[in-house]
């Protein structure tokens, strides 16, 4: 309709007086791209940003979690672009892993085409939200280009000693006849896929050093304090440090000795069994013949369980004595060894001593085998004979501990550690819950590990001019036996490059977390096909500025990531120490969810499209349905479709939402109410600026002089407040929903401004338009097109606040009676208090509430109140 269409004043073309996202948002995806706006500068005077997310597995389909992450680092990347830095912003693949696998043995297609199908649909829907990703910097973690240096990578570890082999315990499949990762054995402890019972089995596995930078990891935690405390104290916790003692135990009839790792060396009095790991290869020296036969029935049962079946809280402790003893060293007494389900061989030493009185695992393992308990700390006061009914863990005062009776057990510790080492049979130690990082993966979508076995040499590094080992194509998945590369003789036979005896390839692939754990440095020189990264590059774009993921790569991707970064620092590759300067854990988006109380498991879920939110009922049973708010998800059935959103509202909708609904490290409860609520106010903002372009621009009094009309000087007050609010919100704590408030209140003063015809109220549209861009970046650009400009909003320079334009000449004073409002008025703004308090008396209000009173009392809140109190 004509009525619908204004005139551009430059005459180029017709505007509709209409929001209609969907003409606007391709029209600018292609224009920033024809223009490379988003392209990484190479100029280094500016001061550089590196904004990144952390990069998405390529399932094929983004969901809303994905749209919250890319949001929030696109508005920190804009934004730090309009603020004078060159910003890189990259976009990448996590994409080797297991689903890929399962993909080529559920569909008969193979791994590569499927992944690179995905990345191609994943890439589009990504451009689709308008992200200001720079492309050119694209990595995929499958592409021989990319595990090139993956490999090269694990051979700087390999020559530094931190790459190796050893035997280690793996979950193994008896269908599949395959090793299984932890997070493929269900809490039944029975395998993902075929349902069997997960077995464990020894096999030589690869594994990274990664204790040997414990201690660097735990100390550099206080270099980050960009980091959130929850996110450090998790790590901390991983790690584990923990000071106390080494001790030895003799085993009677035999030269070897039991070591035991312990931070309660207070507590050794009291000990009256030691524990071995069912594995430990102490456990065959110390089982007498008596024993044997129900010793190796306990062990072939443990050890075919998983570790989260051996270690569950709820989990009845199992053991079995061997027949065998030991003697504490202090005390001279013998005390029978045991071995039992909890204690794993892969922790510490493998062994554990026995304190039931001072440990709960301990009183409660005691109690089921009828073992001795001995008490051996009180508290101030306490009794030494006392029987217990729980464990007594906390510090206290040493009994029945020999030369150490009536010692504070805090000081106990030290003593006892100094006895121990003076005589022999013990030592301080420092030990870490931390355990050397697994690597090996018995899979074939992942990064080959380039080493080569020769019969003469040993284990031979695969030489860098080899590079890449590429994943050979020829590949059959059944889903059954080991790796199918261990199946392709013309690739795993090959001569030894040292000294050419025919030789076989390394068969296992590197964990995926390898992948992940230094993309980021990749993304600084993505195309270099020479080097891993250009160190001058490396190290002018790094650390990264602002990192944006979710909470569930707390430890693992994270640890990861800075132990890498310490090992290609020491190894002269970099010259920083840590990656990440400031992360940012975003929140989950929620759905609402509808459930059976009445079922249980998957089946008590319903989803969404099947209820009717007026009255929520099984469409099965009939049911009332209850409703909570849960991460969206696919077996839950609550998931909201990012494209159905954009189709319906627009891009720029779908992420002033995201932003406004919640602060970003808080959870994010999808309302569609909340959607339209955006959609109207990008609406409003539409057509202030449509009709300025039409009448406003038009009608501006430009040569007016002298002083502001008190209208325009609370419209540029307004003005500058959005400009100062906004800035401080997103600079400091990403307080993107508060930021998004103070551009509502600013459209709201320039809808009611009185001076729509001044230059403060164009200085007020032009501001909007340039503090919105970063949150809504296509209706920004459009707008700031239609205001004449021929530039890009997102070239702007980010807007400085006057402080002068913050000071009022007015403002507004309320008037309290006995502590209740009345009314206010206006006064002068440096109006004192004996002065304000004569305009309150003289005001309407005043005289109304005053008159013939007596006033007891005058409360004087400059600038806010005045509070009358009468007698």
């Amino acid at each position: 309709m004509e009525a619908d269409k204004i005139t551009d004043p430059v005459g180029e073309f017709l505007v509709d007086s209409r929001y209609n996202p969907a003409s606007i948002e391709e029209k600018w995806q292609t224009t920033w791209a024809e223009f490379g706006l988003d392209h990484t500068p190479t100029d280094t005077k500016q001061p550089k940003y590196y904004a990144l997310s952390m990069f998405p597995y390529p399932s094929g389909s983004l969901h809303m979690g994905h749209v919250r992450n890319y949001t929030i680092t696109d508005v920190i990347a804009r934004l730090k672009r309009m603020q004078g830095y060159r910003v890189l912003h990259p976009m990448g693949w996590d994409a080797f892993g297991l689903p890929a696998e399962n993909a080529a043995i559920d569909r008969g297609v193979p791994p590569a085409k499927w992944t690179y199908q995905n990345i191609e649909q994943m890439r589009q829907q990504l451009k689709r939200l308008g992200l200001s990703i720079d492309w050119n910097c694209e990595v995929a973690t499958c592409s021989p280009d990319y595990y090139k240096w993956t490999q090269w990578i694990f051979l700087q570890f390999y020559q530094a000693g931190l790459a190796y082999q050893k035997e280690a315990a793996v979950n193994w499949d008896p269908i599949d006849q395959t090793v299984l990762a932890n997070e493929q054995v269900d809490n039944e402890g029975r395998s993902w896929r075929s349902g069997a019972k997960v077995e464990r089995k020894l096999l030589r596995q690869w594994f990274f050093k990664i204790t040997e930078y414990a201690e660097e990891l735990l100390n550099d935690l206080d270099k980050l304090p960009g980091w959130p405390e929850r996110v450090k104290l998790m790590q901390a916790n991983w790690i584990g440090k923990s000071t106390g003692a080494y001790l030895e135990f003799p085993i009677v009839g035999r030269s070897e000795k039991i070591g035991v790792y312990t931070t309660r060396p207070d507590t050794v009095y009291g000990v009256s069994y030691v524990v071995l790991a069912p594995e430990h290869p102490l456990t065959k020296l110390v089982t007498t013949p008596k024993q044997q036969a129900a010793v190796e029935a306990f062990v072939e049962e443990v050890t075919n369980e998983s570790e989260l079946e051996r270690t569950a809280e709820d989990k009845p402790k199992r053991g079995i004595p061997t027949g065998g003893k030991a003697i504490n060293p202090f005390t001279g007494e013998e005390i029978p060894i045991w071995i039992a389900d909890y204690v794993l061989y892969e922790y510490g030493t493998g062994a554990v001593m026995g304190v039931p009185a001072h440990d709960a695992r301990d009183f409660k393992f005691a109690k089921e085998q009828n073992l001795p308990i001995k008490v051996v700390i009180v508290p101030e006061g306490g009794d030494a004979d006392a029987s217990l009914t729980e464990a007594y863990t906390e510090p206290g005062i040493m009994v029945n501990s020999s030369q150490f009776d009536g010692m504070n057990s805090t000081d106990g510790k030290k003593a006892v550690v100094e006895y121990a080492e003076k005589q022999g049979f013990g030592k301080e130690r420092v030990q870490y819950r931390l355990r050397d990082w697994l690597i090996s993966r018995q899979r074939y979508w992942g990064a080959p590990i380039p080493i080569i076995h020769c019969p003469n040499c040993g284990a031979v590094p695969v030489p860098d001019e080899d590079l890449p080992v590429k994943l050979p194509e020829d590949v059959e998945f059944t889903g059954r036996g080991g790796s199918p590369l261990a199946n392709l003789e013309s690739w795993v036979n090959v001569p030894c490059p040292t000294c050419g005896t025919p030789a076989k390839r390394e068969t296992d692939t590197m964990d995926t977390f390898i992948d992940s754990s230094w993309y980021f440095l990749r993304f600084t020189d993505a195309k270099n096909e020479q080097q891993v990264f250009e160190p001058g590059k490396v190290n002018d774009w790094m650390p990264v500025d602002q990192y944006v993921g979710g909470i569930e790569h707390a430890i693992l991707h994270l640890l990861y990531s800075r132990f890498f970064t310490k090992v290609l620092r020491d190894r002269g590759l970099l010259n920083f120490d840590e990656p990440f300067q400031r992360l940012l854990t975003q929140g989950m988006v929620q759905g609402l969810t509808y459930f059976n109380p009445n079922k249980s498991g998957k089946d008590k879920w319903v989803p969404s499209h099947l209820v009717a939110p007026a009255n929520p009922r099984d469409p099965q049973t009939g049911e009332p349905l209850e409703r909570i708010y849960a991460t969206m998800s696919k077996s839950k059935g609550n998931g909201v479709a990012p494209e159905d959103v954009i189709a319906k509202y627009g891009v720029d909708t779908a992420r002033m939402f995201i932003l406004f609904k919640a602060p970003p490290e808080k959870d994010l409860e999808w309302d569609e109410a909340d959607v339209e609520g955006q959609f109207r106010f990008l609406n409003r903002v539409w057509r202030l600026v449509t009709e300025f372009v039409a009448v406003g621009s038009q009608a501006i009094n430009s040569d007016s002089k002298g002083e502001l009309t008190k209208a325009e000087k609370d419209l540029r007050r307004a003005i500058h407040i959005a400009i100062k609010e906004v800035s401080e919100d997103v600079e400091d704590e990403y307080q993107f929903n508060t930021a998004i408030s103070e551009l509502m209140k600013l459209s709201n003063a320039l809808n009611d401004a009185t001076c729509k015809d001044s230059s403060v109220y164009a200085e007020g549209i032009r501001t909007l338009v340039v503090l919105l861009a970063p949150f809504a970046p296509h209706i920004a650009d459009e707008l700031w097109h239609l205001l004449g400009n021929t530039n890009s909003v997102h070239t702007e320079t980010w807007p400085q606040y006057d402080p002068s334009a913050l000071v009022a000449d007015e403002i507004t004073l309320v008037i309290q009676i006995m502590g209740k409002t009345r009314g206010a008025i206006q006064v002068p703004a440096q109006a004192s208090k004996v002065d304000l308090e004569k305009y309150a008396r003289e005001s309407e209000v005043g005289q109304r509430y005053l008159e013939g009173k007596e006033v007891k009392k005058v409360i004087v809140v400059p600038g806010k109140l005045i509070n009358f109190v009468l007698g």
